[in-house]
């Protein structure tokens, strides 16, 4: 495949097989390089330069002795100065290039040269673009990869806003707000019966103290008065739950001669209710959440 074939199909947008093509095509011929001229050949070009040297040495001379005198003001002489160089940068761009020498077995040489040190940066500039193009190759298989999941992506989300579309369209507000009022319920009725519950388990095993609990304490010389107005644990949990729901800027409850001390203490010590700060007849159902 020749150059102005690749460089029609990349115009084009085909893709390229440039690992084919950089298999399949050819290495360049060497170039063959000459190192040495012949002795003639080398006077002659030694002669050239002994003449171009003698022609510099003499126009460096006239530019010294056409430099103007010291006393003249400096900004005149940069002025002047500009003006010269941009006189010779004009007379080197309308000069056409001379060849130091005419000798073709030393332009031979100087031309092999050349060709060899543009082979080598070729050379370099060829590794660089065949490694520019792995990267690209790799940057392109990540970056269509990625395509196909974002593409997967907007599949699913697509099919499920038709889905949620179509069921919204199929739901009235009749039927939205009797399903509502099915899951209120459903969870008040779980409510109560997990209430219920409680308060079976709290009356079995927290009962509130009896007339013979009290004899057996006064047996023992423990005197204790018993208050026929208190309240079960069921009850002051519930109070304390009810307060908190109602008032939960002030979900604080004043204890009195209904509430029985064990109780309490024993409510504060497990960390399910907790004391007021700057009141100690006062308590609160603990933060759960």
């Amino acid at each position: 495949m020749s150059l102005n074939e690749v460089t029609l199909q990349q115009d084009n947008g085909q893709p390229l097989d440039t690992e084919s093509e950089v298999q399949d095509t050819p290495a360049p011929p060497a170039i063959p390089f000459y190192t040495e001229c012949s002795e003639a050949a080398q006077a002659q070009l030694f002669n050239e330069c002994e003449e171009q040297f003698a022609q510099l040495e003499m126009l460096q001379n006239e530019i010294i002795l056409a430099e103007p005198d010291s006393d003249e003001n400096p900004q005149e002489q940069s002025v002047n100065r500009l003006t010269a160089v941009a006189a010779e940068l004009k007379q080197w761009q309308t000069r056409r290039p001379e060849l130091l020498s005419t000798n073709p077995e030393v332009l031979l040489v100087v031309g092999a040269e050349e060709l060899q040190k543009l082979n080598s940066q070729l050379e370099l500039v060829l590794s660089c673009s065949q490694a520019k193009r792995d990267i690209l190759r790799e940057t392109l298989k990540s970056e269509q990869k990625w395509l196909e999941e974002k593409k997967e992506v907007l599949r699913a989300g697509t099919e499920h806003v038709v889905k949620q579309r179509l069921e919204n369209e199929r739901l009235s507000e009749h039927s939205v707000l009797q399903d509502t009022k099915k899951k209120i319920q459903k969870m008040k009725d779980y409510q109560n019966r997990l209430m219920e519950t409680l308060a079976d388990v709290l009356a079995e095993h927290f009962p509130l103290p009896t007339q013979e609990t009290n004899a057996d304490k006064k047996e023992k010389n423990i005197p204790q008065e018993l208050n026929e107005n208190l309240i079960s644990l069921n009850e002051v949990l519930e109070l304390l739950m009810n307060t908190t729901l109602e008032t939960p800027h002030d979900p604080y409850i004043s204890i009195d001669e209904t509430f029985w001390p064990p109780y309490t203490e024993m409510l504060l010590r497990h960390g399910i209710a907790q004391r007021h700060p700057e009141d100690c007849f006062k308590i609160r159902l603990e933060t759960f959440y």
